[in-house]
């Protein structure tokens, strides 16, 4: 975990809350729903593709606003939900996510 880059641990963390939402909103039990999977596929391609690579803020913060407004929206509301309930389910992973 150490050596993993910024990007892939956004990616990491996006896809907890992502599986935590879909879980939870969705009741899937173990893949994600295919809204879900969309919604992970396409946050992926755009962190890959950020223009900031390594010295990337959090996207909330980024000047370039890179996810059409209707992802940006649903990712907000993934991470209303999870981010929250984070804290009980994986406090160590909430605490990175949040000092980081």
């Amino acid at each position: 975990m150490k050596d993993e880059s910024k990007i892939e641990k956004e990616k990491r963390v996006l896809a907890f809350m992502i599986s935590f939402y879909c879980k939870r909103k969705h009741h899937t039990q173990t893949d994600l729903c295919s809204e879900c999977t969309e919604l992970q596929e396409y946050a992926f391609a755009r962190l890959s593709k950020c223009p900031f690579g390594e010295k990337k803020t959090s996207c909330r913060k980024c000047p370039v606003h890179c996810y059409k407004p209707v992802m940006r929206q649903r990712v907000k509301d993934v991470m209303r939900f999870s981010g929250p309930l984070m804290f009980f389910v994986s406090p160590v992973e909430a605490f990175r996510h949040v000092f980081r």
